[in-house]
């Protein structure tokens, strides 16, 4: 087991209505270190937290007890719950959004998922991106993020093989995406960008029929 050291952030609270951890939200830190995203997320004036950092060399930095609420989620949405940050544990990634995720990063990432996972009884579909909750306002952990590496150990939802409709339908694809969480009030490009950086990274231009594949396997709860 990978050692977590504590550093403790004041940015938090009780979750709310008596709520517990059900799903795992990861993020990407956007900024130029490990310690600064630490400085900024233990902060009383930036108001915004994680439980954990995981550092580019592997290390993991435990910031707010599972137990607790911390403030990484904001405004969003998913499968129609709303207050993320009552339902979920945030994972804040060394990362600063153009280019891969180290390997080590990743192995302590899968190692600390996996111990979580069963600890809360969160099933892998329930580890979700800050983009697919919040679609148009976030789109971490973005394009390089190795979601697939995730699926192969049984650690995110896997992505559907269903050939698609011959005729790609945004209503279609809407009723899908919903049904497989995306559930947020926004307009139909967003909900297609926000698919692809789960599902289809490399991919640009209109609605095709391949965008319906990650989806065509059902609802994901």
């Amino acid at each position: 087991m990978v050692a977590v050291h504590q550093f403790a952030s004041p940015n938090c609270g009780v979750r709310r209505n008596g709520l517990v951890p059900r799903y795992v939200v990861l993020h990407y830190t956007a900024m130029a270190s490990a310690e600064a995203a630490i400085d900024r997320l233990c902060d009383p004036k930036a108001e915004v937290s994680a439980h954990y950092v995981i550092c580019k060399s592997g290390r993991i930095i435990q910031l707010v007890g599972e137990g607790l609420r911390s403030w990484h989620a904001g405004a969003g949405e998913w499968h129609g719950l709303q207050d993320m940050n009552s339902r979920s544990i945030g994972i804040e990634l060394d990362n600063d959004g153009q280019g891969p995720f180290t390997p080590a990063l990743m192995k302590s990432l899968e190692t600390l998922l996996a111990r979580m996972l069963a600890a809360w009884d969160i099933p892998p579909q329930n580890v979700i991106g800050h983009s697919d909750m919040a679609p148009g306002r976030k789109c971490d952990p973005g394009a390089f993020f190795d979601w697939a590496r995730l699926e192969t150990k049984g650690l995110a939802a896997p992505s559907g093989k269903t050939l698609p409709p011959h005729v790609p339908d945004a209503a279609l694809f809407r009723k899908m995406a919903r049904a497989c969480g995306y559930t947020a009030d926004v307009g139909d490009n967003d909900l297609l960008a926000a698919v692809r950086l789960r599902y289809r990274q490399n991919a640009s231009g209109p609605l095709e029929a391949a965008d319906f594949t990650p989806l065509s396997d059902g609802a994901r709860t």
